[in-house]
């Protein structure tokens, strides 16, 4: 079994990964900190980005190369300044990498360039994934693939041919198992820009799994994604909100993501069951106090079903409610004493 086959299909839960992003906030034992927190929430993954701020853009001054002045977050930012502010140090990773898989986590990471798969391989890295943006960089992927390894695939921003020109780039390179996600690429983002309805689309257009990239505030829409067959979350992950980061506005804390690894359990557990209706197991002491007709006044024979002889009443026992109109009038065989349950065997036949 590979590793995201154990990681799909561990203990019935679903693949909750927990992205540290920027939110080491420029310091490795926060970092390390909040591996521990996420470490106590039942989450079974952690996730880096690694990339440095000369490969992901240019260090300019140029409009091009800012923000733009209307983002909500990150708005008339510098580009380069932004990455070096939020990427996580290269010479962090092997104690980073460490630190996790001594807690229990499987750490993976986004890589944005050939430095840095070279650096995650020597790492052992066991899973990789491809960001949003990236996936129109078929050579990068084709790179990442061709470790054998599983990949993960971010959609937003994308078309359905874009998504898959990528898959394809990654199968022909030799990749391992592929995952695609569902997201949407805005920081934060409005939970009606979900489009859970997605999910469904691209794992019957792929014929892989699918699961979620989650930047909307709290934990509803990846409980949603999940009840509707989600098979991974993923969630960036803070170790608290007081210092802000340039990732607060969407990341969760230790103890909500808690909160999303039950609740997203919980929806798988509840939706994994064939339908089913009629009495369930756990429901036959409460089936067992549905109403039937009783008899609730001693009666004599030769007295009369009526509304002073018999009602419906919990629990069951007597005949059901529904055949009131088949006992009233009929009289009774013999003595009956109040609280006898309501049967054929005490009445006589109708009309006589």
């Amino acid at each position: 079994m590979s590793a995201l086959d154990r990681l799909l299909t561990g203990g019935g839960a679903p693949w909750v990964i927990a992205e540290l992003s920027a939110n080491h906030d420029g310091s490795l034992q926060r970092a390390l900190d909040t591996i521990d927190a996420i470490a106590a929430t039942g989450a079974q993954s952690v996730k880096f980005q690694t990339y440095r701020a000369e490969s992901m853009t240019l260090d300019s001054d140029g409009e091009p190369f800012r923000i733009s002045g209307e983002h909500g977050l990150w708005g008339g930012r510098r580009l380069f300044d932004l990455y070096r502010e939020a990427g996580t140090p290269y010479e962090w990773h092997a104690q980073l990498f460490a630190h996790a898989r001594e807690r229990g986590l499987v750490p993976f990471s986004s890589p944005f360039d050939a430095g840095a798969v070279e650096l995650l391989e020597s790492l052992d890295c066991a899973v990789y994934k491809i960001a949003s943006a990236e996936l129109v960089d078929l050579p990068l992927i084709r790179l990442v693939a061709s470790t054998g390894k599983p990949v993960v695939l971010s959609t937003g921003m994308a078309t359905l041919a874009e998504i898959e020109a990528a898959l394809s780039a990654a199968r022909d390179a030799g990749s391992g198992d592929l995952v695609l996600l569902s997201c949407t690429a805005a920081y934060p983002a409005d939970p009606a820009a979900s489009h859970l309805a997605n999910i469904a689309v691209l794992r019957e257009a792929f014929g892989v799994p699918v699961g979620l990239s989650d930047h909307t505030p709290g934990i509803g829409v990846p409980v949603a994604a999940v009840a509707l067959g989600a098979v991974a979350v993923e969630k960036h992950v803070m170790l608290d909100r007081d210092g802000g980061g340039v990732d607060s506005a969407f990341s969760l804390v230790p103890t909500e993501l808690g909160d999303l690894v039950r609740e997203c359990t919980a929806a798988r557990a509840a939706v994994a069951p064939a339908p089913r209706f009629g009495v369930r197991p756990g429901e036959e002491e409460t089936a067992r106090m549905r109403r039937s007709l009783w008899v609730v006044a001693d009666v004599a024979a030769g007295d009369v079903v009526g509304p002073g002889t018999v009602r419906a009443l919990r629990p069951g026992g007597g005949l059901a409610p529904a055949r009131w109109d088949d006992v009233v009038g009929r009289p009774f065989a013999r003595a009956v004493p109040a609280g006898t349950p309501l049967g054929w065997d005490v009445l006589g036949a109708a009309g006589s």
